[in-house]
């Protein structure tokens, strides 16, 4: 059977490298696309045999590793390499926690980004060498493993809801939209408590925009 690859990215000319270079080192793989994180999610649900996902940290509907910890809960079987401008070794750090199989630069040439395919379709982790002692040196990196340990812990209709509380819905709003009964949203927030360690929907929402970032293409200076 074929590797099925799906290129969550939005901008074309990435997605274009992209599969000349899986072209190069999977000649035979089944190479999907899509432009923002519903399309992305639309894919998943519609192939149940993807195998790897090339994730943009910063398109559409994603903010920072809200995308990717969902994927992660939603589709475990997946793998996911992160793509993105930003390659702070501290984003880097918190997406390897977060379950991300490697780190890919978008200034990643054309040469070690068919080496970073190889290598993460060879089952083994991959980030740019010239930042990896950086990316070790991280200090802190316990408190986002702790996070990403609690966020794995969740269901993903509790994953679901818990992005619904981080953005200000009501218990009434998430159920109308789940289409389930408002004891099950409320059923679902004593179990997110639980398994995050918060006390309230407000920690909860703080624990959540945790795993938002910066895009540094759109900062202010």
């Amino acid at each position: 059977m074929s590797t099925k690859v799906l290129i969550a990215d939005d901008h074309p000319l990435f997605r274009t490298a992209l599969v000349q270079a899986l072209s190069g080192c999977l000649p035979d793989a089944d190479i999907l696309q899509a432009r923002d994180l519903p399309e992305t999610f639309g894919q998943l649900g519609r192939e149940d045999d993807i195998d790897l996902v090339l994730l943009d940290l910063h398109m559409p509907g994603n903010h920072g590793l809200t995308g990717l910890a969902s994927i992660r809960c939603q589709y475990p079987a997946v793998a996911v390499v992160v793509v993105s401008a930003n390659d702070d070794p501290t984003v880097i750090r918190r997406a390897l926690d977060h379950g991300a199989a490697g780190f890919i630069p978008k200034s990643t040439g054309l040469e070690e980004l068919t080496e970073a395919l190889n290598t993460v379709l060879d089952c083994r982790e991959w980030i740019p060498a010239h930042l990896s002692r950086a990316v070790a040196g991280i200090e802190g990196a316990h408190e986002d493993r702790d996070l990403a340990r609690r966020m794995a812990a969740l269901t993903p209709q509790q994953f679901r809801v818990l992005a619904m509380v981080a953005d200000g819905r009501l218990n009434k709003q998430i159920a109308d939209e789940l289409d389930i009964q408002e004891r099950t949203v409320k059923a679902h927030m004593s179990e997110i408590f639980h398994k995050l360690d918060v006390r309230n929907r407000t920690q909860a929402g703080v624990a959540f925009r945790r795993l938002e970032l910066v895009d540094p293409a759109r900062r202010v200076d």
